[in-house]
């Protein structure tokens, strides 16, 4: 059965990503170009860099403060993230940081591996396709009372890794 938007973000919910937004897509098989893993590697520590300006979303993560540094300088993947594409290669997705997002691996990154498979066979999918760079679930990104000392603490760092590059 094709899903209609509601019922896609019906499924969402039911994977406890009921804040993910999702995009039409006419499934489309392409031949990607067989030095596509050399070119993603680049892509990935500029995408990994370029999450400076996502600092409110990466402290929602509980990086330590080597792992954020090894993230946003594009040096290491942290454990349990994952660099996903909003359109697979596969279906003409384009090797370019705005068809990519960060998030949790488990469970995020597994539900929309099964939410995306669960619609194998049909003409139009639906994909998650989040707002921004990173992907925080709205039932865990609320703070409490006491400020978020993570994210005050990561943004100083941001701050600073800007200015230095900046100088460089």
């Amino acid at each position: 059965m094709q899903l209609k938007k509601s019922s896609a973000e019906k499924r969402l919910a039911d994977l406890f990503m009921d804040d993910l937004p999702v995009m039409e897509f006419n499934v489309r098989d392409v031949t990607v170009s067989p030095d596509w893993f050399t070119k993603y590697k680049t892509l990935r520590r500029d995408f990994m860099k370029s999450l400076t300006d996502s600092i409110e979303e990466l402290a929602f993560l509980n990086l330590s403060q080597d792992e954020f540094m090894g993230l946003i300088m594009g040096r290491e993947m942290p454990e349990n993230l994952s660099l996903r594409f909003r359109v697979p290669l596969v279906w003409g997705g384009k090797l370019e940081i705005d068809n990519m997002f960060l998030c949790r691996t488990f469970p995020h990154s597994q539900n929309m591996d099964i939410f995306i498979i669960e619609q194998a066979g049909k003409e139009i999918i639906w994909l998650p396709n989040p707002a921004k760079k990173v992907y925080v679930p709205a039932h865990t990104a609320g703070g409490g009372d006491g400020g978020n000392a993570t994210e005050d603490r990561l943004s100083q760092l941001a701050a600073q890794l800007a200015t230095n590059r900046g100088m460089e």
